[in-house]
């Protein structure tokens, strides 16, 4: 809900609190704090983010990747958004509109 009224700062606050408590994230979580990322500019927090998702597992997740491409196009790395979208192996239409709206 924080993410998706603007509400980033508090969006990773809680996040950082779900994996104090030991809570694993899912391809959801990741795809709300890339979010909250993404609107506030916050490619320092995003590249911690990703690298986080890439040690469990969820790189290869299109909604995931998704959100990875959207973060660093809303960030202005276009090459790194790129880089994401070449090496997903399902890419679907919402997968090429992210890369295209980049």
């Amino acid at each position: 809900a924080y993410a998706q009224h603007g509400h980033g700062r508090e969006s990773l606050k809680l996040f950082r609190q779900m994996q104090i408590e030991g809570v694993k994230p899912n391809e959801v979580t990741f795809s709300a704090v890339l979010n909250a990322c993404s609107t506030r500019g916050d490619l320092a927090e995003g590249r911690l983010i990703h690298g986080h998702i890439i040690e469990t597992g969820f790189e290869s997740d299109a909604v995931v990747g998704t959100a990875i491409i959207t973060m660093y196009g809303k960030c202005g790395c276009l090459e790194d958004a790129f880089k994401i979208f070449r090496n997903l192996s399902k890419r679907n239409v919402v997968t090429w509109n992210a890369m295209i709206a980049a």
